[in-house]
């Protein structure tokens, strides 16, 4: 398991599938409110004048000397819902996001968001 603090030191760093093909550079880690432990990142992608953040989940994720590998291959993250480089995760977007991971999606109780932006 990769800890809060730990991953924040690699925004920035490549974001690598598992067969080493660079999705992106990881942008920002989102943690899971209940637990507060990291759940998603986004990795920006896309041309240079057109990149946007796509999520992907941070299970199962490994870190390399320079990279952080995700268990997720590239075509599927490129395919994952994105905001544009300024904009936030609505709340109403978030359960898409878990869908197309194939994901349980749960909000709190009170019915919380399941992910905040550390």
């Amino acid at each position: 398991m990769i800890h809060s603090a730990d991953i924040r030191e690699w925004r920035n760093r490549s974001v690598v599938d598992p067969k080493g093909h660079k999705i992106g550079a990881l942008e920002a880690v989102y943690v899971d409110t209940t637990t507060d432990e990291p759940a998603m990142a986004t990795v920006r992608t896309g041309l240079p004048t057109r990149h946007h953040l796509a999520f992907v989940p941070l299970d199962e994720a490994t870190l390399g000397p320079d990279y952080v590998k995700v268990s997720y291959t590239k075509t599927l993250v490129k395919k994952a819902p994105s905001v544009g480089m300024d904009d936030i995760l609505p709340a109403e977007s978030e359960e898409a996001i878990f869908q197309h991971y194939d994901m349980p999606y749960q909000t709190g109780a009170g019915g919380e968001r399941q992910l905040a932006r550390r």
